[in-house]
């Protein structure tokens, strides 16, 4: 005769399954304690989204001000670029753009006396200031021979900070 033994097809005995929830129970156990380790409790969720919020609040403002410098950096390259071609310009032509003229003389040939005779392009396109607003050519100039300046982020003369005026002379 054939031994029953355990296989698929045949049904534990009913001592198997009285011993099986015993068996089970350090199991569970575990798997509760391993799944209590690694979840979070609300109050921890909660510290570690007053901390970041702490640190934005702290970070932030800096990063913002960054934005200003940058924006004012970007300006007086700007001015240093046209400072560069206006003297070019007057090497070429032996005087610098009239004030009628202007920095488009830079662009393009000035139709306006004096007609420069050496003139060449010497930009492809007038830059605006970071604020979107074209900068402004003096001939002859408040501060030196001339003066190329941006009236900052307030488009107003004079202020202090983002607003201040950015030139040629500084």
């Amino acid at each position: 005769m054939a031994q029953a033994r355990n296989t698929p097809t045949t049904r534990p005995s009913s001592d198997s399954l009285a011993a099986s929830p015993r068996r089970l129970r350090p199991a569970l156990a575990h798997a509760t304690r391993l799944a209590r380790q690694k979840a979070f409790t609300l109050i921890e969720l909660m510290v570690v989204l007053v901390i970041i919020g702490v640190l934005a609040a702290l970070i932030v403002p800096n990063v913002l001000d960054r934005a200003d410098d940058a924006r004012a950096t970007a300006a007086k390259t700007d001015i240093s670029n046209l400072v560069q071609a206006l003297k070019l310009y007057k090497l070429d032509n032996q005087r610098f753009p009239t004030a009628d003229q202007g920095l488009q003389a830079l662009v393009a040939k000035p139709a306006s006396g004096p007609v420069p005779g050496n003139w060449k392009p010497y930009l492809d396109k007038l830059p605006n200031d970071p604020w979107g607003r074209p900068y402004l050519y003096l001939n002859p100039g408040v501060k030196g021979e001339i003066d190329v300046l941006s009236f900052g982020a307030d488009g107003v003369t004079g202020g202090e900070g983002k607003n201040a005026d950015i030139g040629s002379w500084q």
